[in-house]
């Protein structure tokens, strides 16, 4: 059995964190795949650890293309080879363990994706300007030469070089290029790609880039100076990026054109484009942004399908490694999309999910625990109790399931009129509900003789010294 912390990204089944309800929800968060952050099951990573040797014979495989964290794709911008002369020498940007690039390339190209730089050397050395240099980013905001982006004024640009005359700008769900550098106020070079390829809208990059591409026309040359709402945000992106920071970057809109279609792709573009849409939804499940992570995990589904746009797979070549391999990173990203959906609170979405994982493989047992907790949840005991036991029976030395067991077990001895009727107002009520579910079994007490006894003795003595005081008047 593999630890927890030798498994990176397994869940494993530890002690419960965040119940469904106060029985149901425990130990079912955190992606489950290798780059995600949190770990359900102890004793559930030999399958991770497998995988993770393939992927790492599969990565040496594709040398630097694949170590690079780079998304590759049939697309090849016509760009100069001057242009890509340059970029040979300037991406080196120090990588850091929370973000990775999402780059799409020509797949047949033999150029490795290098690593992008974080040196001080610009990439617009023709355009150091004063405002790159001495100027305070508060400046800057208050700046009447700078145009606003958004209305709350919290993302500004200022136009270097405009673009080709009367170019149009390009769209949401377009794939761009743009060359591409960002410091910090203290002019910390933290960002930078000299061809930096993204999908507006898909959440490749920063929202900041994402509006200023939308922007900008081909060719345009321009500053944009982006709040951190509209960058990192309170979590900043270790270790290079503190919280709150503001960004200024310097950009230049290379190419426009129409994203890929992923039912064209050979299988391992498709492979490779979906493994790196998964980890950026690691990336965001990491920072607590669930609902972009669901996001990236289902376009990380819609890519790993060895479907084709005419639904005749005759004219694709799968390979029986390449299928597995396929397979593999399926179920890692519906695992991961369940985990997230939790943290949603989409019980019915997750349950869903986690059947598909069950489709594709019957004996994964976090799969088997999240669904027999979420049946249980739902009141579906047999089916539960049956799901649970074989999850047992892979796993007989996990704590977690004989934990849900038992809870199961006490569950259906309650009788199930009575926990149908308990379900509702434990969330109203609480966990003491218990004077709510049946009247008390005391009678209510009657009025005592004694009572009425010394209240006539108490009448009449008041009458008598009443009566005496009178005549004596």
């Amino acid at each position: 059995m593999a630890s927890c912390s030798e498994v990176e990204t397994e869940p494993c089944c530890e002690e419960p964190v965040e119940p469904v309800e106060p029985e149901v929800r425990e130990a079912m968060s955190g992606p489950v795949d290798k780059d995600d952050p949190t770990e359900l099951f102890h004793g559930l990573g030999q399958e991770g650890n497998e995988s993770h040797g393939k992927e790492e014979d599969k990565t040496e495989g594709r040398g630097a293309e694949c170590e690079s964290t780079m998304i590759e794709s049939s697309f090849d911008p016509s760009q100069g080879d001057s242009e890509e002369t340059e970029c040979t020498h300037a991406k080196k940007l120090k990588k850091t363990n929370s973000w990775k690039t999402v780059r799409f390339q020509d797949p047949s190209g033999t150029e490795a994706v290098l690593e992008r730089d974080s040196s001080v050397e610009s990439l617009f050395p023709e355009y150091v300007m004063e405002e790159w240099i001495t100027s305070t980013f508060e400046e800057l905001f208050m700046a009447e030469d700078w145009e606003d982006i958004t209305d709350d004024q919290l993302l500004r640009k200022k136009v270097l070089e405009p673009g080709t005359l009367h170019a149009l700008c390009p769209t949401w769900g377009q794939e761009v290029t743009v060359r591409m550098q960002g410091v910090l106020e203290d002019w910390t070079v933290v960002e930078k790609d000299c061809k930096l390829v993204f999908v507006i809208g898909e959440g490749d990059v920063n929202q900041a880039l994402e509006e200023c591409a939308i922007s900008m026309q081909k060719d345009e040359i321009t500053l944009l100076l982006a709040d951190s709402l509209y960058a990192y945000g309170l979590l900043g992106r270790e270790p290079d990026i503190p919280a709150w920071a503001p960004l200024l970057y310097q950009l230049q809109l290379l190419d426009i054109r129409e994203k890929p279609d992923p039912l064209t792709l050979p299988i391992p573009d498709r492979i490779r484009i979906g493994n790196q849409k998964r980890e950026r939804g690691n990336f965001h499940f990491q920072r607590e942004e669930y609902t972009m992570a669901a996001k990236a995990y289902c376009m990380a589904l819609d890519m790993l399908t060895i479907r084709t746009r005419d639904g005749n797979n005759d004219g694709l070549v799968v390979v029986v490694a390449e299928e597995e391999e396929m397979q593999d990173y399926r179920v890692k990203c519906l695992n991961n999309l369940a985990t997230a959906q939790l943290k949603l609170e989409q019980y019915d979405d997750a349950l869903h999910t986690s059947r598909d994982v069950l489709f594709l493989e019957p004996n994964n047992v976090r799969a088997l625990y999240r669904t027999g907790k979420l049946l249980s949840d739902r009141g579906e005991y047999k089916e539960a109790m049956e799901t649970l036991k074989k999850a047992l029976k892979l796993e007989p030395a996990t704590k977690a399931i004989h934990v849900e067991l038992s809870k199961l077990v006490k569950r259906q001895s309650g009788g199930s009129d009575t926990r149908k009727f308990q379900m509702k107002p434990a969330k109203l009520l609480g966990e003491n509900i218990a004077p709510f579910l049946a009247p008390s079994k005391k009678k209510p007490p009657g009025i005592s003789w004694k009572l009425l006894l010394g209240a006539l003795v108490v009448a009449l003595g008041s009458l008598v010294t009443s009566l005496i005081l009178t005549s004596r008047n």
